[in-house]
């Protein structure tokens, strides 16, 4: 598979199954949806477009299998982008979605995942694709 996403080439780091992130990014890609999606973004999720929208449900996801911390790219609208950092890897295997517009990933600020999930609908969410990426990861 020809990999996109920010870090890909360093993205050596292994869980405890021996996957990186680049095999977690393969089993993802056949599982995010319009359901494991923001809300305010569901509209224009797509399969051409599959990491819209997916940034703290898959990040959170990837610290629970890798460990490291999650960070927030500050974005316009005063939200953040999340994504890794495991042992001075940084990867974001949700940066596609932003096409060729390259974010910042220097000095950007931790994020807790009791700040995400106390929304129910993310934790909602997470616990959807947590539940869709085990039973891909079975087969």
């Amino acid at each position: 598979m020809g990999y996109r996403f920010y870090g890909w080439e360093t993205a050596d780091v292994k869980d405890d199954l021996g996957r990186t992130p680049r095999d977690y990014y393969d089993l993802l890609s056949g599982i995010w949806c319009a359901e494991t999606c923001a809300p305010r973004m569901r509209k224009d999720w797509s399969e051409e477009n599959p990491t819209l929208g997916q940034c703290s449900v898959t990040a959170f996801l990837l610290q629970d299998l890798f460990g490291g911390k999650v960070y927030g790219v500050p974005l316009e609208n005063g939200g953040f982008h999340c994504f890794n950092e495991v042992d001075g890897c940084v990867f974001d295997l949700t940066s596609e979605q932003f096409g060729d517009t390259v974010l910042d990933y220097t000095g950007c600020p931790e994020q807790d995942r009791r700040v995400h999930f106390a929304k129910e609908e993310k934790r909602k969410r997470y616990e959807l694709l947590k539940r869709r990426l085990a039973s891909a990861a079975a087969m």
